[in-house]
């Protein structure tokens, strides 16, 4: 089951259905099947605090992924900074919706074992986040 919820912001507007449907064709492409995901969209003040208090780290930051990964099946907590969506799509060109709809499934490939810090890793995730959003049906 995939929820989302928000703390501080207003629930952006994203068709649940459809993301949720999107989610579990990305996950099965990668040979996951999908348990309990939970998305929580929250300001860069929350984002922070959450970075600071879990992981040590005192920026700010478009997502945190927590996995709580099974076996084939993929689980985890995954907190996304609106302001911070919403200032890379700026940064980078894109739109609001682009930028956040691949912020949501860059969580996902990161539970499907995606990894972005290490040398040619970010050009791996890169291109995983352009074949997932070519799979978006809204």
């Amino acid at each position: 089951m995939i929820t989302y919820n928000c703390e501080g912001v207003k629930m952006p507007n994203i068709k649940k259905r459809e993301t949720t449907a999107w989610i579990k064709a990305v996950a099965a492409d990668y040979g996951r099947k999908v348990g309990e995901i939970g998305y929580m969209f929250v300001d860069d003040e929350k984002i922070l605090e959450v970075n600071r208090e879990y992981l040590g780290h005192d920026y700010y930051t478009d997502i945190i992924t927590f996995d709580y990964d099974e076996g084939n099946r993929i689980n985890g907590d995954l907190v996304i900074s609106l302001d911070t969506v919403r200032t890379n799509a700026e940064q980078f060109g894109k739109t609001y919706d682009e930028e956040l709809h691949r912020v949501i499934i860059h969580g996902i490939l990161h539970l499907c074992g995606i990894n972005d810090k290490g040398p040619g890793e970010r050009e791996i995730m890169e291109a995983a986040e352009n074949k997932a959003l070519g799979m978006r049906r809204e």
